[in-house]
């Protein structure tokens, strides 16, 4: 019961809280809110920049969430094949990086990839670019801020699936003739697939709301639904329209994780 009175307080209430609100409306004039049971704001939602903003926000959700496991796996399993003392020192590494806060990782971030940041030095010795890069202040920039953020976050749940792997496993398909490539597609990823649902649901969830990022990376000029949310109740004041935008990505957030976790519920009965 205690634990129940705590997500009904602090998880069900605010929702019921925001489903309510989603259906008033507000007059600018006196920015009062009128509980006229309208379903305008929902209407709303679905058109120009608004809509914009929701797939901007799910492509780059989604992209991020792609390039967090294709970068992500590859450590995972050295990580998992490493032995002893330096499994350990691999993993310091992949957490050293949340013992700083977001904020200040994100704005690290932001001199790294700048017009004349370490990045554009870097490329322009090799000779792989000319002149500036111009990521700040675009999409591109969002997304290379959110994989780097969100990162760790694929490469623990990896990490955890591909450790318990018995290495007799990888031995018996060798010895039998599997070439690597089928032992990775019928030995490896089918067992790895319960910690690669939880990577992508721990990166592609908050991901698809994410603030901060687009906020310092993006300049502005890059809106995720997050910042418009945000714009709604401390800019504009129009609590009912924000509150509609919010269950509308929570509706979408729940919709792919129960499909994520299902798949996930799958995965772990076959392996079992």
């Amino acid at each position: 019961m205690p634990a129940v009175a705590w997500a009904g307080l602090f998880f069900l209430a605010p929702l019921v809280l925001l489903l309510v609100y989603s259906f008033a409306s507000t007059d600018f004039l006196t920015y009062e809110i009128r509980f006229d049971w309208t379903t305008r704001n929902y209407t709303s939602v679905f058109e120009g920049i608004y809509l914009d903003a929701i797939f901007r926000s799910l492509l780059l959700s989604v992209g991020a969430t792609v390039a967090c496991l294709l970068i992500g796996f590859p450590v995972a399993y050295t990580i998992a094949r490493a032995k002893g003392r330096w499994q350990l020192v691999l993993l310091l590494a992949v957490m050293v990086p949340f013992w700083t806060s977001f904020v200040v990782r994100t704005y690290g971030l932001f001199n790294v990839i700048g017009d004349s940041g370490p990045l554009a030095d870097v490329l322009q010795t090799l000779g792989l670019v000319e002149g500036s890069i111009h990521l700040l202040f675009t999409p591109l920039g969002v997304g290379i801020g959110i994989v780097y953020s969100y990162l760790p976050l694929m490469i623990l749940p990896l990490y955890v699936a591909l450790e318990r792997i018995d290495p007799a496993l990888l031995d018996a398909a060798n010895d039998l003739g599997a070439p690597p490539r089928h032992v990775l597609r019928r030995v490896i990823l089918p067992l790895a697939l319960p910690g690669i649902v939880a990577g992508c649901v721990l990166v592609g969830i908050p991901a698809t709301g994410e603030y901060v990022i687009p906020q310092i990376l993006g300049g502005g000029k890059t809106l995720m639904v997050g910042n418009v949310i945000a714009n709604q109740f401390l800019g504009i004041g129009d609590y009912p329209f924000g509150s509609a935008l919010a269950i509308v990505l929570t509706v979408i957030v729940m919709v792919v994780l129960v499909a994520l976790r299902s798949r996930g519920g799958r995965a772990e009965e076959e392996a079992a």
